[in-house]
């Protein structure tokens, strides 16, 4: 009895420490430079740096396992000879708002062009100027492993041809300004759907499944529902449920994000502004429910709504 006495006294220390620890832990600075924090919300260093193979910052060589085949993500530090070190304002403009590089490349659209598109052009160049001032570093993207037929770039053309809209994101007038807010970081700077949305068989996203999940998420892992469903969604999490996710990578049943997701919070959405993660939540709640047969879900609280 007294050694079980021992073990729980020792267990509620072990406890009572790393609540300590956790609460001790400076929170993620927001970044005062306009070009860094849109860095941060567009998920840019978790897709271009090879984490798995310990790659330096942004000089890609991540791999990206689609039904399509693997792309394996490029240089994007101003290195002259392997990165965009000799693009213009304009080449990358061209690159976010309509798919397509310098000397007329076509890009596949798992470069997310798609949502990029919605950007502001002032915020396109912030992005820009920061770019500009990473660390330069000389490494050689990495071919694709793709079909013979994918390798065509006019695939790439036709592809656009048939799906693709450019065009920046307008605001809605009858929606309030938090919303606007978060429906821009949902659809243009962060990107959701391109990851939480299924694809038909073009690899064009469905818009009538929009934030609905995926079984074929990047690198083969399943995404779940960010719809407000109730039984498959996020419909019986809290809005500060949601921020705290969103910051922290804590679910309300006190488990945590893992895979790609833990790193796109690591990286970039913990790095964004109170009022902007409390907009990105008040949008995904008013989107409209739908239920999902993902069969990783995200674990509802027990707890009533709102």
């Amino acid at each position: 009895m007294y050694s079980d006495l021992v073990s729980r006294v020792r267990g509620y220390g072990l406890f009572v420490v790393g609540l300590v620890i956790c609460n001790s832990l400076p929170a993620a600075q927001v970044p005062t430079d306009a070009g860094e924090y849109l860095f941060r919300a567009a998920g840019c260093a978790s897709c271009h740096t090879d984490v798995a193979g310990k790659g330096p910052a942004l000089a890609g060589g991540r791999a990206l396992e689609t039904p399509f085949g693997t792309f394996y993500t490029p240089n994007i530090t101003p290195d002259e000879n392997t990165g965009i070190g000799r693009w213009s304002a304009e080449d990358f403009l061209r690159a976010l708002g309509e798919g397509t590089g310098p000397g007329n490349r076509h890009y596949y659209p798992v470069f997310p062009y798609t949502s990029y598109t919605r950007m502001k052009r002032d915020d396109m160049l912030a992005l820009w100027r920061y770019l500009q001032t990473v660390p330069a570093v000389s490494r050689q993207n990495r071919p694709h492993d793709l079909p013979w037929i994918m390798s065509f770039r006019l695939v790439n053309w036709a592809w656009k041809l048939l799906f693709f809209q450019p065009g920046a994101m307008l605001p809605q007038a009858e929606r309030s300004t938090p919303w606007n807010r978060g429906a821009y970081i949902a659809q243009a700077l962060a990107h959701c759907g391109e990851c939480h949305t299924p694809r038909n068989i073009f690899g064009v996203t469905r818009p009538h499944r929009r934030f609905a999940g995926t079984e074929d998420g990047p690198e083969g892992e399943p995404v779940p529902n960010i719809t407000p469903d109730r039984d498959t969604g996020i419909g019986r999490w809290r809005k500060s449920e949601i921020v705290d996710y969103l910051q922290a990578g804590e679910l309300p049943d006190g488990d945590y994000a893992g895979g790609l997701m833990a790193e796109v919070i690591d990286d970039g959405l913990q790095y964004l502004r109170p009022d902007d993660l409390q907009a990105l939540a008040e949008y995904l709640k008013s989107l409209p429910p739908l239920a999902s047969g993902v069969k990783e879900k995200p674990k509802p609280p027990k707890t009533s709504d709102y």
